[in-house]
């Protein structure tokens, strides 16, 4: 191929990606442009912003103080809070404006998921499927129509800011890279701990798409050695170490708003019956998400049947 066919290739592929972000963002405009004349919901909604005088005071010292100290909600979330803050002081009680921030974030979540993914992968059409399903699956309707669930799409935000310095990284594995790995992560926790599975994310996409194991690239009959993995488990200490603090400041959270039951309430067969139904019913509204709901009850005692079910 001459120098002129891949520079033209390379516009192209320029134009492709331009089309497929304004793509993206219309489909996404066409499912949530009504989001913006929905009003507060009086679930979450009045502890995170109608009756909280301390997300009502904007953003200033004090609220930064207390969104760093306060477990309101059982939940530790500081970004959460002072991007209510923020909020608060752009719109005051106009929840419209809250809901296109929840849109826009949903935009930029999006868009960056398609620009990692082709990025890993090289797979433009493949990647802009990924996305396409992203923004529009009816899973994510709660995440970006309900105020109180600002930290989902921020926290996808720095999930997705993430995978993308990881990924910068592991093309120049430089300190300063791997440093934006951190703060992104870190950012990410301090939005919505759930985060704290992303390093095992990330020791995933070590496999695939990045192929850092060689002998799985070269179809090595003895499967991964352990010399290949253990440097890049070793790589991820400083995220696993930030994923445990989060951990604790949680559960301490959480049971300093008695969200955290005793096992004389729920035993823990129920517990770990009920994790594997709730893990069943996440994979099952994922590949057909019928009647989804803000809240789902739990049944008490699950039966074997219901979990092999």
């Amino acid at each position: 191929m001459t120098a002129e066919n891949i520079h033209k290739e390379s516009r192209l592929e320029q134009r492709r990606v331009v089309l497929i972000y304004i793509l993206l963002s219309v489909a996404i405009l066409l499912v949530y442009w009504q989001v913006q004349y929905f009003g507060f919901i009086d679930f979450d909604d009045n502890m995170y912003v109608i009756e909280n005088p301390h997300v009502q005071s904007g953003l200033s010292y004090h609220g930064l103080i207390w969104a760093f100290t306060t477990t309101h909600t059982t939940n530790w979330h500081p970004l959460t809070w002072l991007s209510l803050m923020f909020d608060y002081d752009l719109y005051r009680l106009n929840p419209s404006g809250y809901h296109w921030t929840n849109i826009i974030f949903h935009i930029a979540n999006t868009l960056l998921l398609f620009f990692v993914f082709n990025r890993m992968s090289g797979e433009t059409w493949k990647s802009a499927l990924v996305a396409f399903l992203f923004a529009v699956h009816p899973i994510n309707v709660e995440s970006v129509a309900w105020i109180a669930e600002r930290k989902n799409v921020l926290s996808t935000l720095f999930w997705t800011l993430t995978m993308l310095t990881y990924v910068l990284y592991v093309e120049s594995p430089v300190l300063k890279r791997y440093l934006l790995v951190m703060l992104s992560f870190t950012m990410g926790l301090l939005v919505k701990p759930m985060l704290v599975t992303l390093p095992f994310v990330l020791l995933l996409l070590d496999y695939w798409p990045l192929n850092r194991f060689p002998s799985a690239m070269q179809g090595n009959r003895n499967g991964i050695q352990w010399s290949e993995i253990s440097p890049l488990i070793r790589e991820k200490l400083p995220l696993l170490v930030l994923a445990g603090v989060s951990s604790i400041v949680t559960v301490y959270a959480a049971r300093s708003g008695g969200a955290i039951k005793s096992l004389e309430t729920f035993p823990l067969d129920v517990r770990i019956t009920n994790a594997f139904v709730s893990y069943a019913m996440y994979l099952k509204k994922m590949v057909w998400p019928q009647n989804l709901a803000i809240f789902y009850p739990h049944e008490g005692m699950i039966s074997l049947w219901k979990v092999i079910e």
